[in-house]
């Protein structure tokens, strides 16, 4: 590693960890089916015990069916500033739907959703929510 860069970092303890969570409001979930892995940007919300997801059911529905065969997903949250300075959350934990809130509460929750080929009438929202069994949050110092 002589020519390699690199940051030292260390871990975030349980106040930290929540604290990020708190403050995140998107992240990377990933999934499984079978040897095959799929990974999503998606909107996210911690309500304290479980980090809320909020995903879209229109046209592509990949990611509905990885979620249907994935055990334990893995979602990632973290913040790159500078360059140098960043801090990731990894949580993992089954996936488990939740009702679907109003709209005041998704919008509350979770930021505008980013339409992409979909009207907006051809989008309905399904929030699951992954109850973590293991969670590690890393910092740089």
């Amino acid at each position: 590693m002589e020519h390699a860069e690199y940051v030292y970092t260390a871990g975030l303890g349980d106040d930290e960890v929540a604290e990020r969570l708190a403050a995140a409001d998107h992240c990377v979930l990933a999934l499984a089916d079978g040897g095959d892995a799929y990974a999503v940007p998606v909107s996210c919300h911690w309500d304290g015990d479980a980090l809320l997801l909020r995903l879209s059911e229109h046209g592509d529905a990949a990611k509905l069916e990885y979620v249907d065969t994935t055990a334990t997903a893995t979602v990632v949250v973290y913040d790159v500033a500078d360059g140098a300075d960043a801090w990731s959350v990894v949580l993992r934990g089954r996936l488990v739907e939740r009702e679907t809130p109003d709209e005041a509460t998704l919008n509350e929750w979770f930021g505008p959703f980013r339409l992409f080929d979909e009207a907006v009438e051809d989008v309905a929202f399904r929030v699951l929510a992954l109850e973590p069994a293991a969670t590690t949050g890393r910092e740089t110092v």
